[in-house]
């Protein structure tokens, strides 16, 4: 099927928006949905940050959200949120009530503070600043915005592991678009299922990758636990769902988590997906196909985000580690 941009921004009304520190190696996105959207949620990771989580949940008043942000900054990035709900306050983007107009502005956080500057962080103004660089069409992957400091397969933590980043993706069935936006910062491996590749491992020896699962077991009950992980995400369909139906989404995309990064869902990787539904189909869809390829989305998504990365920080990027030896 034809993937215009192969984007979550093939999704009419979605906006896509960068803020980036290279120099402290950090960074937001920022997913706009102006003319609202049903969303829910599935936190997986034993590690989580979030913002506004619980008014997804099914039996909660609020039914729709504007705004779903992806951030570095560890819990300090959770600020990035005021900035966007500024910008959507001053063009009356919310739920209206008794003269006010409160902007729904759902995120997610990873943690970034172990390469670059730990005291840099996201802030509302950074929040703000995504928001005035959103727009449809194709969207910066890799080394930019929520990825700027993210980092993968960290078993032998950072100073051995490689650059993650950000990454997007769609699937079509007909006129039904399922896509993905994903910061991958993972404590595991990346590895494309289809074709048996890992993508990004621990470093080993000069230009190959060494198991993440084969260094588990060698240290057996000793193994160290860097507490510095988290995969978040955006899936987006325009079909139209329930916030109910939302969740079940999220759920299923999951798989895309678990397919792509070894391993995953660990207790201190804050792995979290957020389901958005811009309604624009009449027709009720099949959730069990949008949550299938919601998956698959997720899972190109991660492979993407992790072959974009540029080294950062003291930290290559798997094709440059690859590439520094004749790669493989």
């Amino acid at each position: 099927m034809p993937r215009p941009n192969d984007a979550i921004t093939d999704i009419a009304g979605i906006r896509v928006g960068h803020w980036t520190d290279r120099r402290a190696a950090t960074g937001c996105t920022v997913v706009l949905f102006e003319n609202g959207a049903v969303a829910g949620i599935d936190v997986r990771g034993g590690a989580p940050g979030t913002r506004e989580s619980s008014l997804l949940r099914p039996e909660a008043l609020v039914q729709q959200v504007h705004a779903v942000f992806l951030t570095g900054g560890s819990a300090f990035g959770l600020d990035v949120g005021s900035g966007i709900m500024r910008y959507l306050e001053e063009r009356g983007v919310g739920f209206h009530y008794a003269g006010a107009t409160v902007p729904i502005v759902c995120g997610a956080v990873l943690f970034d503070l172990n390469i670059g500057r730990a005291d840099v962080r996201p802030t509302a103004d950074s929040g703000y600043s995504a928001c005035l660089a959103a727009k449809g069409g194709r969207i910066a992957q890799g080394t930019v915005g929520a990825g700027t400091g993210a980092t993968v397969a960290k078993i032998r933590t950072v100073k051995h592991g490689l650059k993650g980043g950000i990454g997007t993706a769609t699937e079509r069935i007909g006129d039904l678009v399922v896509a993905a936006l994903v910061a991958v910062n993972a404590f595991g491996e990346i590895v494309d299922s289809a074709t048996g590749r890992v993508v990004a491992g621990p470093r080993g020896a000069p230009g190959r990758f060494d198991s993440t699962l084969d260094v588990i077991r060698d240290a057996g009950s000793s193994a160290a636990l860097p507490l510095t992980n988290t995969t978040i995400g955006v899936v987006a369909t325009n079909a139209t769902l329930t916030k109910t139906q939302a969740t079940a989404v999220a759920h299923m995309a999951h798989d895309g988590i678990a397919r792509a990064v070894r391993p995953a869902h660990s207790p201190v990787d804050g792995d979290c997906i957020f389901a958005v539904a811009t309604c624009e189909r009449s027709q009720p869809d099949n959730v069990l196909a949008i949550g299938a390829f919601a998956a698959v989305a997720v899972e190109r998504a991660i492979i993407r985000a992790v072959d974009a990365a540029t080294g950062l920080a003291g930290v290559p990027s798997a094709r440059e580690w690859l590439a520094a030896a004749g790669g493989r």
